[in-house]
């Protein structure tokens, strides 16, 4: 076995041990602890399928859902993971916690190796591997009964087969193939969280221009993608057809997330969580809007979101500018607990200098494999953080809406981890050799 894969099995190995700690101190229970409420809803939920009363709460739920009424405001393939689970094991938090754990714990790691080898070279990905092995907020969210781990690491899944078939110039003849998996990677992600269907453009686009530049046609394999992510979405959209008699393509959370990110209250100044001073989230719904459904609601609050940015197109500018802080946030906050203080400083407290620096050794071009060009994969993923960086800009913000854009920008860390760690053995080489040879 190489040096470089005895690494890679040790920060494996290290990558699950943390995951599978922290699922245990988290336990059986199910209770609500710093940014990870969701995980409520998720568990309760998978009970209510399991015991025959379909996609429905048995009281009212978060956000406006009434008892025994239908909601789609969940994943619908992370609730089924949990019912899965759930009838083999029992319902035990605890085995979904700990099969989460086991599998983020390995291929979030592997996947930012398998990038970082591609793009730079072996020992940067290793870096690369170990910081996301060791980051905090991954470490946190994956015993968590939430989507985040798994949707995180679709993502890397489908960046990592984007780059490949990019990078791949006899491809011609594989672009079915490369596009059947890409599509079926983006619809498992985009099952997880329906907010990646506004990402796929981005990358099926990148790809068609990179092929176009390499004068090969990735039309076929574009087409199977996008074919795919149709034919697995469409069974959901004809379910919620029959239990809201209205189209909803998947989820009915973004008007929610769109009238909510984008309140008059807010004036410039945006809130992540509202404070009793503007009101709660239920307060604020217009009246004529209550006694509709969840699907009608969250339609109707998205049309509310985007009157209110019609009316005063400089104040959701300001206010989007303001959100900026909120989702770059590394710093600890009274506002906050221990764990989430620990949590944010310890994993993108840490580690963002390592991202920013690892990025000026690219941009400057001091990364000899890697050319600045808009074909360059390390461009491309680049691109994809300004994007989805955008998307949670213009919209709604919190934290934890970033760590997708933390799995990219690991690989500049470990860029100048290898870097920093060059110049120090240069440095001591020195510093051993100065005084024989004064002599």
């Amino acid at each position: 076995m190489s040096n470089n894969r005895k690494w890679l099995v040790a920060i494996l190995a290290l990558s699950v041990a943390l995951r599978l700690g922290v699922s245990l101190y988290l336990g059986d229970a199910v209770v609500e602890l710093p940014g990870v409420t969701d995980q409520l809803s998720y568990h309760n939920l998978a009970i209510r399928v399991m015991d025959g009363h379909g996609f429905s709460f048995g009281e009212p739920w978060w956000p406006v859902t009434a008892a025994n009424a239908p909601t789609a405001h969940w994943s619908y393939l992370y609730t089924y993971y949990l019912v899965v689970v759930y009838k083999i094991f029992g319902v035990h938090a605890l085995a979904a916690r700990l099969i989460q754990s086991l599998v983020v714990g390995i291929l979030q790691p592997l996947l930012v190796y398998w990038i970082g080898k591609r793009l730079i070279n072996a020992q940067a990905g290793l870096a690369g591997a170990l910081i996301t092995a060791v980051y905090g907020y991954f470490i946190y969210y994956a015993g968590t009964l939430m989507t985040e781990p798994f949707y995180i690491t679709g993502i890397l899944a489908v960046l990592y087969v984007a780059i490949m078939w990019a990078l791949d110039t006899a491809s011609a003849s594989k672009a079915l193939r490369y596009g059947l998996i890409l599509g079926l990677l983006a619809v498992a992600t985009i099952l997880m969280r329906q907010l990646f269907l506004l990402v796929m453009p981005f990358i099926l686009l990148w790809i068609a221009w990179v092929k176009l530049r390499q004068k090969q046609s990735a039309l076929l394999g574009v087409a199977a993608s996008v074919v795919i992510i149709g034919l697995v979405i469409l069974p959901f959209t004809l379910f919620n057809y029959q239990r809201f008699d209205r189209f909803v393509l998947l989820n009915t959370n973004a008007g929610f997330a769109f009238f909510w990110g984008n309140l008059p209250q807010y004036g410039t100044e945006f809130e992540p969580i509202m404070t009793a001073e503007t009101g709660n989230y239920l307060s604020v719904i217009p009246e004529k809007y209550r006694g509709l459904d969840e699907a009608a609601l969250d339609q109707a609050l998205l049309g509310e979101g985007l009157k209110n940015i019609l009316a005063d197109p400089l104040r959701y500018i300001l206010l989007s500018v303001s959100r900026i802080p909120h989702y770059f946030m590394f710093w600890p906050s009274s506002s906050s607990g221990l764990i989430s203080n620990l949590t944010r400083v310890g994993s993108f407290g840490l580690f963002l200098p390592f991202m920013l620096y690892g990025l000026y050794l690219w941009l400057s071009n001091r990364i000899s494999e890697a050319k600045r060009s808009i074909e360059h994969p390390l461009f491309f993923l680049l691109l994809f953080a300004v994007v989805y960086t955008g998307i949670h800009i213009f919209t709604w913000t919190l934290v934890r809406y970033r760590l997708p854009v933390d799995a990219v920008m690991i690989l500049f860390a470990g860029v100048s981890l290898i870097d920093i760690g060059r110049r120090f053995w240069m440095q001591r080489n020195k510093a051993r050799n100065e005084p024989m040879l004064s002599r």
